[in-house]
């Protein structure tokens, strides 16, 4: 059978790489899109290597796009976050870092039309409805690439996206905090279950017996820790009305500690069950948010700004993310009001991914 030919891009978007598609040229029907996405990323292997996607949780992600069916909005994105040595597709978290590469994109393929020398695209996510502005600089009509902005994680400087999130409280959750509590003991452990644009789990490192401070790499083969976190995180995913969370990548988990390199805390992100090299967009948002809150977990440990108007350096293990925060209510319950921070994005390549013949994808016999 001959392959099956699908235009795509590849963009690294923040500080993690993902498979982008115009939603029109993937199969209408969920089961058979994604076993197209499977075959395309090379999923189930390890290795990836029958396929796009880079053997990592940060490598193994895909944007699908379309016009926005929503009034003032530019842009639909639906995440997806593809299983590696798994059959799994899960549409259930959002991904800012993959959003960040949402307004390039959607230039490249004209879905929307540049104005010099600034673009605002207003880009809502599908897996959460949360919208957010993303601010571009342009050059010839497209998304500039070359600029001064740099973010941990990435070499070298880009131009810089600003994105404002609109409504990220309880993106997936139904609330900024599920359960109506700052602090819920789990396992016997003090947790802030949090969400603002991603479920996360909040927890001082030093209350499971680890500094937090640990390298990915330490962490990464503490399987006694990881099975307690897990333990932790499948009774949180009750709590957080997500259900049974055994196969889904929400809640991520932090552990925080007090800053070690002038920021407002140290953070040790697992995505749920790997260590983060960083610290993922909407998990760093979620965390300052917490820190922010009066008794938390995270408000122990965090030398905080106490301006309205606040920038939360959260530490990571390859530098820092500065997340913008605006921050209401009395100081005995603060609410914040508006998140926002600057990532960077680049085009890597425009061209058609192939899937073998014999997947069936719903398609008719016809070949791209």
């Amino acid at each position: 059978m001959i392959q099956r030919g699908i235009p795509c891009m590849l963009i690294r978007g923040g500080t993690s790489k993902g498979a982008y598609f115009l939603a029109r040229d993937l199969p209408a029907d969920v089961a058979a899109r994604d076993r197209v996405l499977l075959a395309i990323m090379g999923s189930p292997d390890k290795r990836q290597i029958d396929g796009l996607g880079g053997a990592h949780p940060l490598t193994s992600k895909t944007a699908i796009v379309a016009p926005s069916t929503e009034p003032g909005c530019d842009i639909d994105f639906l995440f997806a976050q593809i299983g590696i040595e798994q059959p799994k597709v899960d549409t259930t978290p959002n991904c800012g870092n993959i959003l960040a590469g949402i307004g390039p994109f959607a230039l490249a393929r004209g879905l929307v039309k540049a104005n010099d020398p600034r673009t605002i695209v207003r880009v809502r996510t599908l897996n959460t409805g949360t919208i957010a502005d993303l601010e571009l600089q342009i050059e010839k009509g497209q998304a500039k690439a070359e600029g001064t902005a740099r973010i941990d994680g990435v070499p070298g400087t880009s131009a810089p996206i600003a994105i404002s999130f609109l409504d990220t409280e309880g993106s997936v959750c139904g609330a900024l905090l599920p359960t109506g509590r700052v602090v819920d003991v789990i396992d016997g452990i003090p947790c802030t279950l949090i969400d603002n644009g991603m479920p996360v789990i909040v927890l001082r490192a030093s209350d499971v017996d680890r500094t937090g401070y640990e390298s990915v790499e330490a962490l990464n083969k503490d399987n006694v820790l990881k099975a307690r976190l897990e333990r932790i995180r499948l009774a949180a995913g009750l709590l957080m009305n997500l259900g049974d969370v055994t196969d889904k990548v929400v809640p991520k988990i932090a552990l925080v500690a007090p800053p070690s390199a002038g920021g407002a805390l140290s953070t040790r992100s697992f995505i749920p069950h790997e260590c983060h090299a960083a610290i993922g967009v909407f998990a760093a948002v979620s965390v300052a948010t917490a820190a922010a809150l009066l008794g938390s977990p995270a408000a122990s440990v965090a030398v905080m700004p106490q301006a309205r108007e606040r920038i939360v350096s959260v530490e990571h293990p390859t530098g820092e993310f500065s997340v913008s925060l605006t921050v209401g209510g009395t100081e005995q319950a603060p609410r914040v009001e508006k998140a926002g921070l600057v990532r960077t994005a680049r085009i890597l390549m425009d061209g058609t991914a192939y899937i073998p013949g014999g997947i069936d994808a719903g398609f008719s016999e016809e070949v791209h």
